[in-house]
């Protein structure tokens, strides 16, 4: 499998030798160039700037305009960045409304770091799927993405930092998920990013962790995105094989803050702190409607989720471990295979 990206290996050597080198040389990929992970500060690892619903054959840039966009959503970053938020990862995939020129200005207008990504989303009944991918191989998909990171998006110099998938709750996953699951096998191992899927429940969770595995790619590179889809024993099931487990759909609104207290204090419980990520899966300017439509915040992390969490005895350094240090794990460029 390494022998057809033996020309492209050579030019993400750099990135490979990552994987053999000390925690303090490792690197993260923002829009704008790349970061030291102690740079990373507190991080939301699951937000979105903007959504296009209207299906992959029909989205593109001409869909929006840009500086409407950026005016729009900039005093949620700024909000985001007064509660001390100093990097946002954005999840919002190719095909479903991804701009990371619109990122990259809105990093350099307000200090925030962003990370975009690469890969392809395959839930919703596969709308946001290009019609290629249905008929190239895994490896063919794989070599888009790893040119994404190499190259830069669409001929630009801003470089994806993580791989982001989805894949539909079906047992056992579709031909063509499996083939998404093993393009992204074959992106980790080449390039180092960190593979971000989004699924909901514990079967296809497990799947992949054993897709990824027979693939030469540790769990331990693999993030159960809406892991909060999950039974407390599957996350801890996937946590003990190495999985980062994202509880990420935080919403005071939702009236849900008590529910991730306690998810978040059983996988403490069991030892699994250090493997926990959140975030708000906010924000979505909707490209579909007036002026983006209506737009939740990054904020009830810290109004109202961290006093819950504080009033059931967490620590400064359980917050930190949170919101600073296990977003600078999980997102770290190396390779994480199974091979010793």
């Amino acid at each position: 499998m390494k022998q057809i990206y033996r020309g492209t290996l050579l030019l993400v050597l750099p990135v490979l030798l990552l994987s053999c080198r000390a925690e303090n040389d490792l690197q993260v990929m923002t829009v704008n160039g790349t970061v030291f992970p102690s740079d990373m500060g507190t991080t939301l690892i699951h937000e979105h700037v903007m959504v296009d619903w209207i299906g992959a054959d029909s989205t593109g840039y001409h869909r929006w305009e840009r500086s409407e966009v950026v005016e729009r959503v900039m005093p949620f970053i700024l909000e985001a960045s007064e509660k001390g938020v100093q990097t946002i990862i954005e999840f919002t995939p190719a095909y479903l409304g991804r701009d990371p020129f619109i990122l990259s200005e809105l990093s350099k207008r307000t200090g925030v770091k962003f990370i975009t990504n690469t890969g392809y989303y395959g839930a919703v009944d596969n709308t946001f799927m290009p019609a290629h991918a249905y008929e190239y191989s895994a490896g063919e998909i794989a070599a888009i993405w790893i040119d994404e990171f190499v190259n830069g998006i669409e001929g630009s110099e801003l470089r994806p930092g993580f791989i982001k998938i989805s894949v539909a709750s079906e047992e056992p996953l579709s031909e063509l998920h499996q083939k998404i699951v093993d393009a992204a096998a074959i992106t980790h191992l080449e390039t180092g990013m960190t593979i971000a899927s989004h699924t909901i429940g514990d079967v296809p969770a497990l799947e992949q962790i054993e897709r990824l595995r027979n693939n030469g790619v540790s769990p331990e590179a693999w993030i159960w995105t809406h892991a909060q889809s999950g039974s407390p024993e599957a996350n801890i099931e996937a946590a003990l094989e190495g999985a980062w487990i994202s509880l990420d759909n935080v919403n005071a609104g939702a009236d849900n803050i008590e529910w991730y207290a306690d998810r978040i204090e059983r996988l403490k419980n069991e030892g699994f702190l250090n493997q926990v990520l959140i975030s708000h899966d906010a924000g979505w300017y909707d490209v579909g409607e007036p002026e983006g439509g209506d737009f939740r915040g990054y904020t009830d992390i810290f109004n109202d989720l961290l006093p819950a969490l504080t009033e059931r005895g967490f620590t400064e350094d359980d917050i930190q471990q949170l919101l600073a240090e296990n977003p600078k794990h999980a997102f770290s460029l190396r390779v994480r295979s199974t091979d010793p």
